[in-house]
């Protein structure tokens, strides 16, 4: 952020108004063991042969020194390598606190540490006061591109926890800050903009960021402009001093290109006898796969871009995932004419679905199917009907349709009711969506939203589908064929990976994870594998959709 919009922010009185810090609040403290910091130092390069004592290193929340005593450590082992002054290091480290209580033990730790390498007292204090600011720093006034590296655990606090006048302080320095964001969010995206090119970023916090919808402005600006370097899950490490329930994740991120990233999954028993030889993998090592009893870790040749949610799930998933999504084009496709869609809500089940096929006009009825019409296999309408109000320019005329006029007119009090209804006072007969008549004729593959694989089902045409029902429509594929690839587990792979996930494991097959499914070129699969996903796809099995598509997909190449 340009430091002029920085300084306008900070000296409106309004915005500063009532952010003094109150010391009985929760602020969200949640302190890392000696051996993450140490982990997190070790993979953003800042290790004692450089020649620290010319760099800047800036920490955000610094609490009692956690990460300032070993990043002051190695600054000091750098500075005698190196042949500096001691008291030449007051630029190299700039740490934060909001509580004074916290900045006072921090600096007394880091005075005795620098008394203890031969530096006076009075040297040493005013050293210890430079380097720990007692501040905000999401309102510090900071200059942009002046810091090498900025680490640390940022505060957990839900940013609706904040005042309001705090928040709205946030939110208009932090724009990443959207909806109910945590305020981590921020503190990644003012330490981005502390960068210099090359620069790099690591914090130990949660990892909801990389999956919730409030983190995907900050995806949006990281994919854009800067590179991610690791991402290592640790949701059931001793990670902390105390037990939190966290979902925490270290993440790496670079001002600069983006490269190969490292992926890593550590289970409960990864600690800090893992950290040497996890360290030396991810800076030199060769295999790109590396199975340890504590953790699993891969190299993946590139990472996700743009704001959508970043996946979850193994690193060897997550490194097939990449391949797959840099070699094939997603499901939705202009290309091929592809569409995924969702079916009707209305707003009234009880009133717009009906088994009476004479209740209203012939033409103002549709046959819909519910998710209960695909439990076998196929489409087997129920008998219900949807009651249309929609024609192609719109909803329909009333007084062209008598009946439905009638049967409208007997529940109108029920449908003004509805909430669309009173946001919409003049078409209170309308449904939620607006049903396109047109679907119904058109050959289509129905997916049931939740289930525990994907269970796409084909309906020939002449039936509309209900809102618990996504569809997939296209004017080039065979539609039994995308059925074979849709059946198999590459999909479940995909859908997987990106949703959200229910109670028992189950997945939601929603349109923004289906249309996340990357799916090879119509044209290049073979006769012979069409036909075999096709028949897959009619026997309902998966096992031989999977394999099917594993040669389409050129997977085996790849697991090999």
């Amino acid at each position: 952020m340009p430091l002029a919009r920085q300084l306008s922010l900070l000296e409106d009185p309004m915005a500063l108004a009532e952010l003094t810090p109150d010391p009985g609040a929760d602020y969200g403290e949640v302190f890392t063991r000696r051996w993450v910091v140490e982990l997190i130092l070790d993979l953003v390069g800042y290790t004692p042969d450089r020649d620290l004592g010319r760099q800047v290193l800036v920490e955000p929340s610094c609490g009692t020194g956690a990460f300032l005593v070993p990043v002051a450590e190695r600054l000091i082992e750098s500075a005698v390598t190196h042949g500096h002054d001691l008291r030449s290091l007051g630029p190299a480290i700039r740490a934060f606190d909001l509580l004074e209580a916290n900045a006072q033990r921090a600096r007394k730790a880091a005075a005795q540490l620098l008394v203890d390498h031969g530096l006076d007292a009075d040297d040493a204090e005013a050293m210890a006061g430079e380097w720990v600011t007692t501040d905000d720093f999401l309102l510090h006034g900071h200059e942009s591109a002046f810091a090498d590296y900025v680490v640390g655990n940022p505060p957990y606090i839900r940013l609706e926890n904040v005042s309001r006048r705090t928040m709205d302080a946030y939110r208009r320095i932090c724009p990443t800050m959207r909806g109910r964001a945590d305020i981590y969010v921020g503190f990644i995206e003012r330490g981005l903009d502390l960068l210099k090119p090359d620069g790099s970023l690591s914090f130990i916090c949660a990892d909801r960021w990389m999956r919730n919808q409030y983190g995907s402005d900050l995806r949006e600006l990281v994919s854009a402009n800067y590179a991610v370097d690791a991402v290592i899950a640790m949701h059931d490490v001793d990670a902390f001093e105390d037990d939190v329930s966290a979902y925490p994740a270290i993440v790496v991120l670079r001002n600069g290109a983006q490269g190969k990233a490292v992926v890593v999954e550590a289970n409960a028993e990864f600690d800090e006898d893992d950290v040497p030889r996890f360290t030396a993998w991810a800076k030199r090592g060769r295999r790109r796969i590396v199975a340890e009893p504590a953790y699993e870790a891969t190299r993946v040749d590139r990472w996700f871009t743009g704001g959508d949610l970043w996946p979850a799930g193994s690193p060897s998933q997550l490194a097939l995932l990449a391949d797959l999504e840099s070699r094939f084009a997603p499901l939705q496709d202009p290309d091929t004419g592809t569409r995924v869609g969702i079916g009707v809500a209305t707003g009234c089940d009880e009133i717009f679905i009906t088994d009476d096929g004479d209740l209203v006009e012939t033409d103002r009825l549709l046959p819909l199917l519910q998710a209960h019409d695909l439990t076998e296999g196929s489409a087997r309408w129920s008998g219900r009907y949807l009651v249309n109000p929609w024609n192609g320019s719109g909803l329909v005329d009333l007084d062209r349709y008598p009946k439905l006029r009638a049967y409208l007119d007997d529940n109108q009090r029920r449908l003004r009711g509805r909430h669309i209804a009173r946001q919409r006072p003049a078409t209170w007969y309308r449904t939620i969506d607006r049903v396109h008549q047109d679907l119904t004729a058109r050959p289509k593959l129905l997916i049931p939203d939740i289930k525990a694989a994907a269970h796409p089902v084909l309906d020939e045409g002449g039936h509309y589908p209900h809102h618990n029902l996504y569809y997939v429509v296209s004017d080039t594929w065979d539609l039994e064929v995308l059925g074979g690839l849709l059946l198999s587990d590459v999909a479940n792979l995909f859908v997987g990976a990106y949703c959200v996930k229910m109670r028992g494991g189950t997945y939601r097959f929603q349109a923004q994870y289906l249309r996340r499914i990357r799916v090879p070129d119509p044209r290049t699969i073979s006769r012979g594998d069409a036909r075999s996903l096709a028949r897959a796809f009619r026997d309902r099995d998966r096992v031989r959709a999977t394999g099917v598509a594993a040669d389409v997909y050129g997977l085996p190449a790849i697991l090999g």
